[in-house]
């Protein structure tokens, strides 16, 4: 029986996935690796890290089960991280990850300097704090003896793609997130690369995500074994949810959240509140980002009320629904889609005496959940006609936000047969660059299934309607005082 190890590397753990060829799971492990933050609005890790929890849990993985049967490997992965690494390939610094909010300088003067209408031009999107482009700029002007031994420049899943293969390669849909890619014709930029004083072959090969680019080496064990180059997390999770046809949408909901459209043509958004990106299919997709979804949650629970009993403290909570006085904004991260503002700050708006813990606990759901129509709203100004969509991630497992996502964004929400997000995507991946199948939408269609739906109430849904129109004036009346707050 042929196998493939699908690989999330996220930004609190890697998950690996055994499936086999029928789309089912035979196995799965989850190896934690730290998070570092060396200053307020700074995030970093050690791909080294990386390297040890994949290969751990690859053991692992595996026990029990037939090395030479695995056919393929592949990536989903936390995206926008800058890996730098010297000419011996040895790793030249912390890696500067997604939800890194240093680079405000940097990110304004693309926007203003350079200009949005120039960016969007060169790469179909502008700059974010979180975008690899503007981590480069940082490093070059505020730690000029590293910018100066770069030899590669990497992102963050494509480092173990090179560990296990020894190929310097990233894929489209990971590869838009730099800015430094011409999304439309899917080559780098080469102006954005003389803008960022990137030199091009410091660059990686681009390949399709399903394309495969080497054999898994002799120290690794697999035998069969070939690499595909894999996907950013996203794209890798739209795979999976079977999220590849044309204005397809699904909704993630892990450490950030997303909402993703997929498309059979290249488009962009006119006020650039939404990426523009490749997908992990060979074709393209739109896609709004909150920096903090589930993370809010957990927050929420583990460093506020001091409990990780999640389902306990959601008990109760249905019956607040559509009714709950208590805002919350959950810019926890600084926020992306589609304010573009890293002194963005959460808060809570509206309690009184009588608020209860359970209208906090619903209000920071609800708070993401209108955080990610905030998204929905932009891509409607685009054009595009959302009827229903799919869930995935940490906070998909709660069937109240599930409940209250329906509502607010006043349609179906349906949950996957098997939801084990970007490394079952991944593994797909893999099957495909193995020739198990011949294209990812026939591995789709063959076993990405949906089990059930959420459908909207039609009072409830006026109600959330009322809410999200109050909630939408909450972040223009308090940007002053966070931009005061940031000084």
């Amino acid at each position: 029986m042929n196998t493939y190890i699908g690989i999330d590397l996220g930004t609190s753990s890697v998950k690996l996935l055994l499936v086999a060829a029928d789309g089912s799971i035979l196995n799965s492990v989850t190896k934690e690796y730290p998070i570092y933050y060396p200053q307020s609005g700074w995030s970093e890790q050690n791909p080294e890290d990386w390297l040890k929890a994949t290969v751990d849990g690859m053991e692992e993985l595996l026990n029990g089960h037939s090395r030479y049967e695995v056919k393929g490997v592949s990536f989903g992965g936390q995206m926008h991280g800058l890996v730098l690494l010297d000419e011996e390939d040895n790793v030249i610094r912390p890696a500067i990850l997604w939800n890194d909010g240093r680079t405000q300088k940097q990110t304004d003067y693309l926007n203003t300097v350079i200009g949005r209408e120039k960016l969007s031009r060169y790469t179909a999107n502008i700059a974010f704090a979180g975008f690899t482009a503007p981590k480069i700029l940082w490093v070059k002007e505020n730690e000029p003896e590293n910018f100066a031994r770069i030899a590669k420049i990497m992102l963050p899943k494509d480092y173990l793609a090179y560990k296990l293969t020894g190929v310097h390669s990233t894929d489209y849909s990971d590869a838009s997130g730099m800015l430094l890619l011409d999304v439309q014709n899917k080559c780098w930029s080469k102006e954005m690369c003389e803008i960022c004083s990137v030199d091009e072959k410091w660059l990686p090969k681009l390949f399709e995500s399903y394309e495969r680019i080497g054999q898994v080496r002799d120290e690794y064990n697999l035998p069969n074994a070939i690499v595909t180059a894999g996907a950013g997390d996203n794209a890798a999770a739209a795979i999976g949810t079977g999220t590849i046809k044309n204005g397809n949408c699904n909704i993630s909901l892990g450490t950030s959240g997303t909402v993703f459209i997929a498309q059979d043509a290249f488009s962009v958004d006119k006020n650039n509140a939404l990426h523009s990106f490749a997908h992990a299919n060979g074709k393209y997709h739109l896609m709004g980002c909150i920096l903090s979804a589930a993370s809010c949650n957990k927050w929420w629970s583990e460093e506020i009320l001091k409990t990780t009993d999640f389902a306990k403290e959601q008990e109760g909570l249905e019956e607040y629904l559509g009714d709950n006085d208590v805002y919350f904004l959950p810019y926890l991260m600084g926020e992306r889609s589609p304010h573009n503002d890293v002194n963005a700050k959460g808060c809570f708006i509206g309690m009184r005496m009588d608020t209860t813990r359970q209208q906090m606990t619903l209000a920071v759901m609800e708070g993401v959940a209108f955080a990610l129509r905030d998204c929905v709203e932009v891509a409607k100004a685009n054009g595009l006609e959302i009827n229903s969509t799919k869930i995935c991630g940490g906070g998909a497992k709660s069937d109240v936000w599930k409940k209250v996502i329906s509502n607010v964004l006043g349609i179906p929400v349906y949950a996957l047969s098997v939801e084990e997000g970007p490394a079952y995507g991944a593994a797909i991946l893999a099957m495909v660059g193995a020739n198990e199948y011949a294209t990812v939408q026939e591995a789709v269609e063959k076993f990405v299934t949906t089990k059930d739906a959420v459908f909207p109430d039609k009072s409830l849904t006026k109600n959330y309607e009322e809410k999200y129109r109050r909630f939408q004036k909450l972040y223009p009346a308090l940007k002053e005082w966070t931009l005061l707050s940031a000084q």
